[in-house]
């Protein structure tokens, strides 16, 4: 490998550069990044334990600078229309404000001398000579639309709404807040990424979005309207704007991932939904599976970037499936609302992706489920009785 070209600067193309200078040490590295340096939007995001380890497995120097940076988050706050549950346990994430990951991955990429252009956007990824081409350049990737029919690639909208806001208020905890208002359904996330501030992630339902006239207000009203909505939870804080709107994401999914010397990772491959918290960590494992593909094979590109798929594709399929369960959970949620309480709806949430069975509950939360598990036995009888006359019917 002699030159690589990374067209795309946020975390996954910078951490695949830095990869890539550690395996291929003789290789021309360089990573195009169309904002200015330092430039950035939203606020903080959560790396979570699994994935930190597998950083760690890949670049200790890295994973262990990201962790330097990061404010280590457990246990969780859920509340249904103010009744709250303490959910205590499960794994820890690190979370980190987004340009503070950035900053140190930029640190790292010019310490190891891998020139990174900022300012430029790449509009013809064949411009640039390169043996490789990798498309890390998120939702919007030149990359993947430039060869769309090739990569076999899909998109369609969500209907709920989000804002990716942040707000002063220091969280003790992560919660997950769900309210019932006059205007419809909303529901926030937030958590603290510094010793300052608090990502907050506002969401509401496509009713919610047209009954309260979000759709008709300008970007400042939205976020005026969103802090009275969560006044309880922001306690007389503000919310912040760093390019926040209200928008619908995109699912983008991908049937090839690599066309001829061109390839995708992260966001550019298949984008992300917060809910999961694992966006960041699947484009960054993508970074480190596209590395060893490579690693594996140096002579043989198209051999690597087929390696790339086949060995890559279970792994990402897990988390992947996951993602769309929970979006899927969330796009039905108001339903839920409705008829559920609070401990309920924090169980049906704490098992919407299917990957915590009743055995791991216990294992990973034992205080929230010895305290709840009266509810949790009626509301598991119930699902069954429920399942059974559907199952009849």
């Amino acid at each position: 490998m002699k030159k690589i070209a990374v067209i795309g600067g946020g975390p996954s193309g910078l951490f695949f550069a830095l990869l890539a200078r550690r395996r291929f040490p003789r290789a021309a590295v360089e990573v195009f990044e169309q904002n200015p340096a330092g430039a950035t939007f939203g606020f903080g995001i959560i790396l979570a334990e699994g994935g930190l380890d597998r950083f760690r497995d890949a670049d200790p120097e890295a994973a262990d600078a990201i962790m330097a940076a990061s404010r280590i988050t457990r246990d969780r706050v859920f509340s249904h229309n103010g009744d709250a549950v303490f959910i205590e346990g499960g794994a820890y994430g690190g979370a980190i404000a987004r340009i503070k990951l950035l900053n140190t991955l930029q640190d790292l990429c010019q310490a190891r001398g891998i020139p990174v252009h900022y300012e430029s956007r790449i509009e013809n990824p064949d411009v640039l000579d390169a043996e490789l081409i990798v498309g890390a350049d998120g939702v919007n990737s030149v990359v993947r639309r430039a060869y769309e029919g090739q990569f076999g690639s899909s998109t369609w909208y969500l209907t709920n709404r989000m804002a990716w806001y942040g707000t002063t208020r220091q969280f003790p905890s992560p919660i997950l807040s769900f309210r019932t208002t006059p205007h419809g359904h909303f529901w926030a996330a937030a958590y603290p990424h510094s010793q300052t501030m608090s990502t907050f992630v506002a969401e509401c339902d496509a009713d919610a979005w047209t009954r309260s006239g979000l759709n008709r207000m300008t970007a400042a009203q939205r976020m005026d309207f969103s802090q009275e909505i969560f006044a309880a939870e922001l306690e007389g804080h503000p919310l912040l704007s760093n390019r926040s709107d209200w928008v619908s994401l995109p699912v983008i999914r991908c049937k090839h991932w690599s066309v001829g010397h061109r390839v995708l990772i992260g966001d550019a491959l298949h984008s992300p939904h917060p809910s999961i918290g694992s966006g960041t960590r699947i484009a960054m494992e993508d970074a480190i599976a596209l590395i060893g593909a490579l690693a594996d094979n140096p002579d043989n590109l198209p051999r690597a970037l087929a390696e790339y798929q086949r060995r890559h594709t279970p792994e990402t399929a897990k988390l992947v499936d996951a993602m769309e369960k929970s979006y899927e959970w969330y796009e039905q949620v108001a339903a839920k609302m409705d008829n559920m309480d609070a401990i309920t709806l924090a169980f049906d949430f704490m098992t919407r992706t299917g990957r915590l069975s009743p055995q791991r509950l216990y294992r990973e939360y034992p205080k929230f489920m010895r305290k709840y598990e009266a509810q949790w036995n009626a509301w598991q009888k119930s699902r069954g009785q429920a399942q059974s006359a559907l199952a009849g019917a």
